[in-house]
């Protein structure tokens, strides 16, 4: 028996529709929510399946929301471009010129561009780390002012999977005086109506989705070749040693994580990037210039990344580019993605904003199959 599917589907994109009802004899899916807009417009808006919540497991709703992982680094990007297209931060300019403690440790030179394009060298932390030390902001920031880079900056790319939300939100803090997470709120899903929060409140926890966590750690695949644990990917991601379990819980949900702890859905990832895909008009409103847009293909790095080993990655201002990693048919395309699957794909040349997002998480960090198929039959619908 198929997957019972809800929520809207525009005439011509019924084979989307399809594609995300088979995740669940294909895939294992449990629950997931997936939408995408075309012009600004709505083209599907489709959930289905079950999913935990504090109070027990029932059917996966239309205003169901969940961790969605390194998917939020995404409004992050946002946040810094929108300031950026503002006069308010040049992204080429040294990060100590809006934080001066940061140019300790050899780090005068690094400027908010090597963060965004994980060049930086400052994918994780020196001193030892407990997972609830990723609540304390002031911390973690407090440790990367004082210490020296992991390889020379902009010499390549290095994950920074955990410590770029913390750098950018510092960034942010600095020249606003607001958090990325309040500034977010006030400037982008504020004005669109958009259901997606880094830093959630408590009047949200009913709907919260738990994920199911994978079977192994960030990192920890068994599969994968041993890596040495003195090596750039070993210690990005064994400090602190990270278990998805976590964000299920009330002070992950509250604290601000810009790289990994926003909750939200398929609905508002692919609102908020209807304005990335339109020219930054969304839901009739101008919120950043195309010119400030743009800035998202200036490539930062490109080739294999220290962290995610074997991947060939080609990083534009934040976003993923198409390449190697992600061939997607149309240049003016930039991506992102979350630890278990969830995924922000904005075709500027379609005008396409598209998402998945879900709640069982595969380990996988640079992909999953349950986003492609209905990605694939989006493509396919409108470049026949």
């Amino acid at each position: 028996m198929s997957m019972e599917i809800h929520g809207t589907v525009a005439p011509g994109f019924e084979a989307v529709r399809d594609a995300f009802a088979a995740n669940w004899e294909r895939h294992g899916e449990v629950g997931a929510s997936v939408c995408a807009t075309v012009n600004g417009e709505v083209v599907f808006d489709l959930w289905g399946g079950t999913a935990t919540y504090d109070n027990g497991e029932r059917p996966w709703a239309e205003d169901t929301i969940v961790n969605v992982w390194s998917t939020t680094k995404t409004m992050s990007f946002l946040c810094c471009l929108l300031l950026a297209d503002r006069g308010e931060l040049d992204l080429y300019a040294p990060v100590a010129t809006y934080w001066p403690e940061f140019a300790a440790g050899g780090k005068d030179q690094i400027a908010t561009r090597h963060i965004m394009g994980h060049t930086a060298g400052l994918s994780g932390w020196d001193a030892p780390l407990e997972m609830s030390d990723l609540l304390d902001h002031d911390k973690l920031v407090g440790l990367h002012a004082s210490q020296a880079p992991w390889w020379e900056p902009g010499s390549g790319s290095g994950y920074h999977a955990l410590s770029q939300g913390y750098l950018l939100g510092e960034i942010v803090n600095r020249v606003t005086g607001r958090s990325l997470g309040q500034f977010f709120a006030d400037e982008i899903t504020g004005p669109l109506g958009a259901d997606f929060h880094i830093g959630t409140s408590a009047e949200h926890d009913s709907r919260i989705a738990h994920v199911i966590a994978p079977p192994f750690g960030l990192g920890d695949d068994p599969n994968a070749p041993e890596v040495d644990p003195s090596s750039i990917a070993s210690r990005t991601f064994s400090n602190p040693a990270m278990d998805a379990a976590f964000s299920s819980t009330i002070p992950w949900r509250r604290a601000e994580v810009p790289a990994a702890g926003g909750h939200g859905n398929a609905r508002s990832v692919a609102a908020i990037h209807t304005l990335t895909a339109n020219g930054g008009v969304a839901g009739g409103q101008q919120i950043i210039s195309p010119e400030g847009l743009e800035r998202i293909f200036d490539v930062q790095a490109e080739g294999m990344d220290m962290v995610l080993l074997g991947t060939d990655l080609r990083l534009g201002m934040g976003f993923g580019l198409p390449g190697p990693m992600l061939p997607l048919p149309n240049p003016r395309t930039c991506y992102w993605g979350g630890w278990g699957g969830s995924l922000a794909i904005i075709d500027m040349d379609l005008h396409l904003s598209f998402s998945y997002v879900m709640n069982k998480m595969e380990a996988s960090l640079t992909g999953d199959r349950r986003g492609a198929g209905p990605l694939l039959a989006t493509y396919a619908i409108l470049t026949a």
